[in-house]
């Protein structure tokens, strides 16, 4: 009979095998599509909370018509956009580019500030070099609750996923990336107000399990980025 420890591990694997094999076919998926886009419209690109971003129905209240692409996949790194930047980005030729990348790599036992800032610098030098005419919207890493209880959201849970993601971690990476954005002559925005918390944090009612968000919180963040559209 399998033990605790052993049923975990092999959980860990079919959900890790999972996710790669989502992200492939998301990828393939993409890949397909661009053949159907119309060039030179506004692009979203990210990991999970990019993809998860509800653009399709929150761009119908506008008053002005917009055609919105999103290339967001969800569990992705820095390192994994610089390889799939073709189908993310480039196949679009976007006019405008909305991106939010990063958030992955601090999940990692090994994370570093300076090699998410060194994939995120090269990032940027791919995007100036191939699209010299995008106008680029470098957005700030959202707030995350690690406090709150949510429902399915166990003490393990938290352990693993806020051990090295933690809100003083996203604003030093924050300043860090509002620099760089500076070197490369484009836009940092920060949508984040009335997200959080009087603490700081992301506010209980906007989050699933204290990262990822439900469309409430989704919607502020519209808000906030509708005059940059």
């Amino acid at each position: 009979m399998l033990k605790k420890t052993e049923i975990k591990s092999a959980a860990k694997v079919v959900l890790f095998n999972y996710i790669q094999k989502r992200k492939k076919n998301r990828l393939k998926n993409y890949k397909i599509l661009n053949k159907y886009v119309k060039k030179g419209e506004i692009l979203f690109v990210g990991s999970s909370l990019m993809e998860w971003f509800p653009i399709d129905e929150m761009q119908q209240t506008l008053e002005k018509d917009y055609i919105i692409y999103n290339r967001g996949i969800a569990g992705v790194v820095t390192k994994e956009l610089l390889k799939s930047m073709n189908e993310c980005i480039f196949e679009l030729e976007p006019s405008k580019i909305f991106i939010n990348i990063g958030t992955n790599d601090m999940n990692t036992s090994d994370y570093k500030k300076e090699k998410l800032i060194q994939n995120y610098d090269r990032i940027l030098t791919e995007i100036g070099k191939k699209l010299p005419n995008c106008k680029v919207y470098v957005m700030a890493y959202y707030p995350l609750n690690s406090k709150a209880d949510f429902p399915g959201v166990d003490k393990e849970f938290k352990e693993n996923r806020f051990k090295t993601r933690t809100n003083a971690v996203i604003l030093e990476a924050n300043e860090a990336v509002e620099e760089l954005t500076k070197k490369h002559n484009y836009e940092f925005i920060n949508v984040n107000d009335g997200l959080m918390d009087k603490e700081g944090n992301l506010k209980e009612e906007f989050s699933i399990e204290g990262i990822h968000m439900w469309a409430n919180a989704y919607s502020v963040i519209f808000k906030n980025m509708k005059k940059y559209l």
